[in-house]
C-alpha cells in the first residue's frame, strides 16, 4: 500500500495519501451524501498503513473549506485512528488550515487539538477558494 487517491467531487474532497511518504491530505469540501460510503475506506486503509508504522514521522495535512456533520463524525474517527498511532510511538504532525474568517473551522480545529493530544496539532490560516 503505498498510495491512496480519490480526486475531488462536487460533494467530497481530494484525499491524496502517499503512504510511502509517509504525507497525508484532505482537501476541499466534504457534505457526501452517505459520509459513512466515503471516508470508512479512507479510515480503514489508514489503520491499515498506520499498523505497519513504528516511530515513523507522519505528516497531516487538511484544508477543508467546509463539511457537514455526517463527514464530522467520520473525521473524528480518522482523528482517533491518528491520536492512538501518535501515542503508540509514531510522531504525527496534524496541519489544520483554516481561512482567517471562517471561525466554525477554527474552532473545529480548536476541539481536534483539546480532544486529540498525542497529535502535534499546527494550526495556520491560508487563504481558501
Amino acid at each position: 500500500m503505498n498510495h491512496l487517491r480519490i480526486p475531488a467531487s462536487p460533494t467530497t474532497p481530494e484525499v491524496e495519501f502517499d503512504f510511502s511518504a509517509h504525507s497525508l491530505a484532505i482537501k476541499g469540501e466534504s457534505y457526501p451524501e452517505n459520509a459513512s460510503a466515503f471516508y470508512q475506506p479512507i479510515i480503514d486503509a489508514t489503520r491499515a498503513y498506520l499498523a505497519e508504522c513504528g516511530g515513523s514521522a507522519i505528516t497531516v495535512n487538511i484544508s477543508l473549506g467546509y463539511f457537514n456533520s455526517s463527514s464530522t463524525k467520520l473525521l473524528f474517527s480518522f482523528f482517533e485512528a491518528l491520536n492512538n498511532s501518535a501515542a503508540d510511538g509514531n510522531h504525527i504532525t496534524l496541519n489544520w488550515f483554516y481561512d482567517e474568517d471562517d471561525e466554525t473551522i477554527l474552532e473545529f480545529g480548536e476541539d481536534i487539538q483539546e480532544d486529540f493530544k498525542s497529535l502535534d496539532f499546527r494550526s495556520q490560516i491560508i487563504e481558501l477558494g
